[in-house]
């Protein structure tokens, strides 16, 4: 896995923080459209007033006293967040929904039974139908606006102008405008069939805020550096200010100019020179003790001699005892006992 991937799989979306979490209720609708919220694990390294999750979604609508009963998820990917971030009291649709692309027919279609499926089992109560993709924005609009035209009946541009002035951002995709303005109608055939049932989230409490990591003179931000940093791994407009230089262990060297003129003299040779052992001095050496009384050291022994036939290297030379050195006397001599 190449890192360029590992980081994409660590890091929130991009532009993600330059849209607002959560719009309005489209008035009339059951829809309000949000941004994709994110698991802790990818918030963690963001600032608390930046967090958004989907806690924060659910206490987002309850200020508006509304209560979220269904969530859409048009991301084209299942690592935001898992069933067990989702509260229990949530429910749950994935369609997977490509980007920069119109969606396709069988995309609509699957929208339009997952909302018709929600409306029909919900026709007693008030519960609004959450979308998002990963902005609430592009996908999200255009699937709630083919909504609106084509099961509503609503104009086009009354459809467009709702959702734009209720998620607080227009959608800026020019193609998708372009086939709500003057795109044909898709068919609703098919639409009361369910297609997947809707799954309830599994968390049961909210999960406990970390603080975000402090960085060394700069401002918090995900992108900061975790707290037990070295400062020499920081740039140098994040680096702590040191204060004044230490003063140093020892005095350094003060070098002066050169003696004046004859003033230097060679330094006194030592008289005696410590590299060489002193002579000896006095007899000679002899051992501390002498021989038994009455005998003196027996004589060094003489050095064996051969004689000058064998130096010579002559053949005929015949060891002591008579035998010849050779194996063909000894066939002739016969050996001697």
């Amino acid at each position: 896995m190449s890192r360029k991937h590992q980081k994409k799989k660590t890091d929130i979306p991009d532009r993600w923080l330059d849209y607002t979490a959560v719009g309005r209720r489209l008035q009339g609708t059951r829809f309000i459209a949000f941004k994709v919220p994110l698991k802790q694990a990818l918030t963690r390294m963001l600032p608390r007033s930046s967090v958004f999750g989907p806690w924060e979604l659910l206490d987002a609508v309850s200020r508006d006293r509304q209560e979220l009963g269904l969530i859409i998820d048009l991301t084209f990917t299942s690592r935001y967040y898992d069933l067990q971030d989702l509260p229990a009291s949530l429910m749950f649709v994935k369609i997977f929904t490509a980007g920069h692309q119109v969606p396709s027919d069988g995309t609509i279609l699957s929208f339009k039974r997952a909302v018709n499926n929600f409306l029909r089992d919900n026709q007693d109560n008030d519960k609004l139908i959450g979308v998002h993709c990963t902005h609430g924005l592009n996908r999200t609009g255009y699937l709630i606006c083919r909504y609106l035209i084509d099961v509503d009946g609503m104009d086009p541009a009354e459809a467009v102008k709702l959702f734009n002035s209720s998620r607080g951002h227009a959608i800026e995709r020019q193609n998708y405008l372009k086939d709500l303005h003057r795109g044909p109608k898709r068919s609703n055939e098919g639409m009361e069939e369910l297609e997947q049932e809707p799954m309830r989230g599994q968390a049961t409490s909210k999960p406990t805020p970390t603080p975000p990591p402090t960085c060394l003179g700069a401002a918090a931000s995900y992108r900061c550096f975790p707290p037990n940093v070295s400062p020499l791994l920081l740039p140098l407009r994040d680096r702590p200010n040191p204060g004044p230089p230490p003063p140093p262990l020892f005095q350094p060297y003060q070098w002066g100019g050169p003696p004046p003129q004859g003033d230097w003299t060679r330094p006194p040779r030592p008289e005696t020179n410590r590299f060489r052992p002193f002579p000896p001095s006095g007899p000679a050496w002899s051992p501390p003790y002498g021989p038994p009384e009455g005998r003196r050291w027996p004589a060094p022994q003489p050095h064996l001699q051969y004689s000058p036939s064998w130096a010579a290297g002559e053949e005929d030379w015949t060891p002591p005892g008579g035998r010849h050195s050779s194996r063909e006397g000894w066939r002739q001599n016969g050996p001697k006992f």
